[in-house]
């Protein structure tokens, strides 16, 4: 009897694992199916979401690029012209931002330095003095206490001090070397250049690039535009002066024409009535120039006195003046962190910012900032990564070039590529928070487009990127209609 009691509560004890294995298999498929159901609900939500969209009047002549992916299983839930080649507008500031991260390194600091080329005897310099720049795009900037004009001023000034010198004999010279003189990138378009979002980059440069351009309006519509002035000073030979003063209302219509190193701006549009003052923002022709004139006014009122001139790269090359080889360095300016600068590359889409990734990836890779080094390295890095040479034709490091194709697809592989680096949790908080979204905007003439993270309503996490090119109408409408596109997704 107890050999029978025991093989029957063997049995027992079997039938019951049986069961729960046969209920734990059960609940496994009932989760799959249901899992299948969503992903077809949602994949067939989005569907039916596009459709609506590419039948919308403004979409008459345009096309919609959507691409969508589920993080975990990396199943593709929607793919609308995926692969296909858009302008992608400042979300291109993903592909810049990303290989930045991981080609230089978030801690990753700029140095700008102040030197001497020459002896001090009794407060004077004997010789010239040195900015030396390594592409520095904080320089003079307000997004941080150190980089400020005022803070980078008194550092170098204080350093001039205690160094003894109350007066220079010899030249103020800006050696910005390191990059090619070509400032601004190719393909930009000549509307932009002069106005702030254009500025070009320079291995030295001066509080983001830019000034303000203070304006007072006329009295009536179509009466001409006072300028009150600029801050900080714009060293200019004449500003020709063509704005009149637009509807009540109607917003900045206004826009400076300087291109690179130009002596003479013209401002052009109008302005709205009522607004007064009215500020618009400039970019700096010469960057280094701007550096070293803001910097020798602080200095001279401050009582150290400048004989020579003030040269920059150019003007050296002008005057056929040798660079001094090595000037004796009594202060370095050190820059935030890459990831820091990164955070506002992204947060306010600077396109500054992405020039400058650009050329000092070149820099530190190849020994010399140029554009079209950085655009190589930073597509043959991409490439190592698993996006196509031919998905990424860049032009930029900011995506301003109205020549530049990307598509959706690669957007995606660029963002859950991200998601797998130690870096990934600074990336993530310096992508904008837009429709309670945190994704990357972008926006040019005819192209809107949106890239980034979203948690579905499934509890899910998804990598999207939505690009829209050639667009009718307003856009704002073609926005709000995007963002409804999106809302499919929460």
């Amino acid at each position: 009897m107890q050999e029978g009691g025991t093989n029957s509560q063997i049995l027992d004890n079997l039938s019951l694992q049986y069961l729960i294995m046969f209920r734990i298999i059960c609940l496994l498929v009932g989760l799959t199916v249901m899992n299948g159901a969503s992903a077809q609900d949602l994949a067939k939500r989005l569907k039916e979401a596009v459709k609506r969209f590419e039948a919308d009047s403004q979409m008459k002549h345009a096309m919609l690029g959507f691409y969508v992916m589920e993080n975990a299983s990396k199943q593709v839930v929607i793919d609308n012209f995926g692969d296909k080649g858009l302008a992608p507008a400042s979300c291109q500031k993903i592909f810049t931002s990303i290989a930045a991260l991981d080609m230089l390194g978030p801690d990753y600091i700029y140095k700008t330095t102040l030197g001497v080329d020459g002896s001090i005897t009794g407060g004077t310099l004997d010789g010239n003095l040195v900015l030396t720049g390594t592409g520095d795009p904080t320089l003079g900037s307000w997004r941080w206490p150190s980089t400020t004009d005022s803070a980078v001023m008194k550092e170098f000034q204080a350093a001039l001090s205690q160094s003894g010198v109350r007066s220079i004999k010899g030249n103020f010279i800006g050696d910005d070397r390191k990059f090619e003189t070509q400032t601004t990138a190719d393909g930009w378009i000549w509307e932009d250049l002069g106005n702030y979002y254009g500025a070009g980059i320079s291995a030295i440069n001066w509080h983001e690039n830019q000034y303000d351009l203070k304006l007072a309006p006329g009295a009536k519509e179509g009466d001409s535009v006072k300028i009150l002035g600029t801050s900080p000073q714009l060293d200019l030979n004449a500003t020709i002066n063509e704005l009149k003063t637009g509807p009540r209302g109607s917003g900045d219509n206004a826009y400076v024409y300087l291109p690179p190193f130009a002596l003479n701006a013209i401002v052009r549009g109008t302005i709205p009535l009522g607004e007064s003052p009215f500020t618009i923002a400039g970019s700096f022709p010469n960057p280094t120039m701007a550096a070293l004139m803001h910097l020798g006014r602080y200095f001279l009122s401050n009582g150290i006195k400048l004989s020579g001139n003030t040269l920059g790269g150019l003007e050296m090359g002008y005057e056929k003046i040798t660079f001094p080889i090595q000037p004796r360095t009594i202060a370095t300016h050190l820059s935030p962190q890459l990831d820091s600068i990164n955070y506002w590359f992204l947060k306010r889409s600077i396109n500054l910012y992405g020039e400058a990734f650009l050329k000092t990836i070149a820099l530190e890779k190849s020994g010399y900032g140029s554009a079209e080094k950085g655009i190589e390295l930073v597509q043959q890095y991409w490439e190592a990564h698993g996006i196509e040479s031919e998905a990424l034709n860049i032009m930029d490091g900011s995506g301003l070039s109205p020549q530049n194709r990307v598509t959706p697809h690669a957007l995606v592989q660029a963002l859950q590529y991200a998601a797998t680096r130690p870096w990934y949790g600074k990336f993530y908080d310096a992508l904008p928070e837009i429709n309670n979204i945190h994704m990357k905007s972008g926006s040019i003439g005819g192209a809107r487009s949106y890239a980034g993270y979203i948690q579905g309503r499934d509890g899910k996490q998804y990598t999207f990127a939505l690009i829209v090119n050639n667009y009718n109408g307003s856009s704002y409408d073609i926005i709000r209609k995007m963002w409804r596109l999106l809302d499919q997704l929460k």
